[in-house]
């Protein structure tokens, strides 16, 4: 789909959303990545994070999160996927699978993800390498190991 590609102000701006759901999580006692999902005209349609841990549900990823907040939508389109960190294989087949036309990426430094498979199939990857994203992550990786490697399956 041919969309005006965002700006680094715009996804920056979107990506606050993302940092809060991140930080909501981590005070919760689970995985610190946090998610929205933005409409065409840029709106914020659901925001979420990752809840795994706190649910009990695996299924409960930040990505998952933000597009069950966002509803039942007639197409998915030229919307925007924001996250924190690379999304996973599981992420990344949702954004395919609903046709979700851009995905913003807070950091890939810690975990790559499936951002390059979406470039490959015509969705937009904006990667910021956004400096609090990361340090957030390289933190809980060392606190909490343990739960990292369950969140991203190495167990």
């Amino acid at each position: 789909m041919d969309q005006t590609p965002v700006d680094q102000a715009q996804a920056r701006a979107w990506l606050a959303t993302a940092v809060d759901e991140a930080r909501l999580s981590l005070a919760e006692g689970g995985v610190p990545v946090g998610a929205a999902l933005y409409g065409t005209d840029g709106a914020l349609w659901g925001r979420g994070r990752n809840r795994r841990v706190q649910e009990g549900d695996p299924s409960l990823h930040a990505e998952t999160s933000a597009f069950r907040a966002a509803g039942r939508q007639r197409t998915y389109r030229g919307t925007t996927m924001v996250t924190t960190l690379s999304p996973c294989w599981y992420c990344s087949g949702l954004v395919r699978q609903f046709g979700i036309s851009r995905v913003v990426v807070g950091e890939a430094r810690t975990f790559q993800g499936g951002h390059d498979w979406l470039a490959e199939h015509g969705v937009e990857v904006v990667i910021l390498d956004d400096p609090a994203c990361a340090t957030m992550m390289r933190d809980f990786v060392a606190a909490r190991p343990e739960l990292w490697h369950e969140d991203i399956g190495l167990d």
